[in-house]
């Protein structure tokens, strides 16, 4: 009988612990002086998965995006290729700081939309929501793949 209490203990912190590393994983936080915003993502981090990104789609819910993971900090371009949804592109640096915003990127268009300065992760959402929700240069994006020193992580709490 305690065996069988002591594995449903185990099985119990195991599920817990289990739904927060999809939360964490999961859900992109950002945060500045408007206020704060919570997305819930796809994870494109591989060379094919960032080249496919968001495209052939035709649409995208309100508060979900794509988070796209680079090894290191560069200028990044993208474009919108076969991308049938108008984004809002958020650049961020290594640390989380944005960089640059390409708002509202017109479907198909092949123009490179670039940032103004080294970026690590870009992050794709509906077109429109960077001005809805009033994000301005003070954003910061929170998500595991992102190094931050011991700074806790808003879905944890």
């Amino acid at each position: 009988m305690a065996r069988h209490a002591f594995l449903g203990v185990l099985l119990s912190i195991l599920w817990v612990g289990q739904g927060q590393a999809d939360c964490d994983r999961d859900h992109v936080h950002l945060h500045g002086a408007w206020g704060q915003a919570e997305f819930s993502v796809e994870i494109a981090q591989t060379i094919p998965e960032r080249a496919l990104g968001l495209m052939n789609r035709d649409a995208l819910p309100r508060g979900a995006g794509m988070l796209f993971v680079f090894e290191d900090e560069a200028p990044r371009a993208f474009w919108m290729k076969n991308t049938r949804i108008p984004l809002d592109i958020l650049y961020f640096d290594g640390t989380g700081r944005l960089v640059s915003v390409s708002k509202e990127a017109q479907p198909f268009d092949l123009t490179p939309l670039p940032s103004s300065g080294p970026a690590q992760y870009v992050l794709e959402i509906n077109g429109g929501l960077f001005d809805r929700f009033r994000m301005d240069e003070t954003t910061v994006i929170e998500h595991p793949v992102i190094e931050k020193d011991a700074q806790a992580k808003v879905c944890a709490e």
